[in-house]
C-alpha cells in the first residue's frame, strides 16, 4: 500500500470568513494557522500547501487576556546598528489593527518559502467590510 501525497493541482480552495469580535487573539490565531495549512484537512500533507483562504473582520476588536495589551512587547529590527524597535499590541491596534493578527499568525507559520506563501492567504480587514464577497466564504464560529 502506497502512502498518499496530496497534490496543489487536484486541490480545491475555500474561503472562511472570521468575526474576531470578542475572540482572544491566541486562540483565533491558532485556528487560522491551520486552516492556511490545511491541518484541518486528512490530505493534509506538511510539505505542500493543501490549506484554505482565510477573511477576518472587525480586527481592531480581538480581544487579549491578563495585561498583555499593555505588558507584551514586540520587537523587530531594521539589520543596521540601533535598529532595534519595539512596540506594545496597544500602539498595534492604535494604528494597524489588521497587524497584530497578521503577527500572531506568522508566528505560527512555518519558517521557509511555504510560510511566506501561507501568510499572503490571509485576508485581514479592520472593520466588517471586506471585498472577497464573491468567493462566498464560509462563517466560521472560533
Amino acid at each position: 500500500m502506497k502512502t498518499y501525497s496530496a497534490k496543489e493541482v487536484e486541490l480545491e480552495k475555500k474561503w472562511f470568513l472570521i468575526d474576531a469580535e470578542g475572540r482572544v487573539l491566541g486562540r483565533m490565531a491558532t485556528t487560522i494557522a491551520n486552516i492556511l495549512r490545511g491541518k484541518n484537512k486528512p490530505i493534509f500533507t506538511p510539505h505542500v500547501d493543501t490549506g484554505d483562504f482565510v477573511v477576518v473582520v472587525n480586527a481592531e476588536k480581538v480581544k487579549l487576556t491578563g495585561n498583555k495589551l499593555t505588558g507584551k512587547i514586540y520587537y523587530r529590527h531594521s539589520g543596521y546598528p540601533g535598529g532595534l524597535k519595539s512596540t506594545t499590541p496597544k500602539k498595534i491596534i492604535e494604528k494597524k489593527p489588521e497587524e497584530l493578527i497578521r503577527i500572531a499568525v506568522k508566528g505560527m507559520l512555518p519558517k521557509n518559502k511555504l510560510g511566506r506563501r501561507l501568510i499572503k492567504k490571509l485576508k485581514v480587514y479592520k472593520g466588517k467590510d471586506h471585498p472577497h464577497q464573491a468567493q462566498q466564504p464560509h462563517i466560521l464560529e472560533v
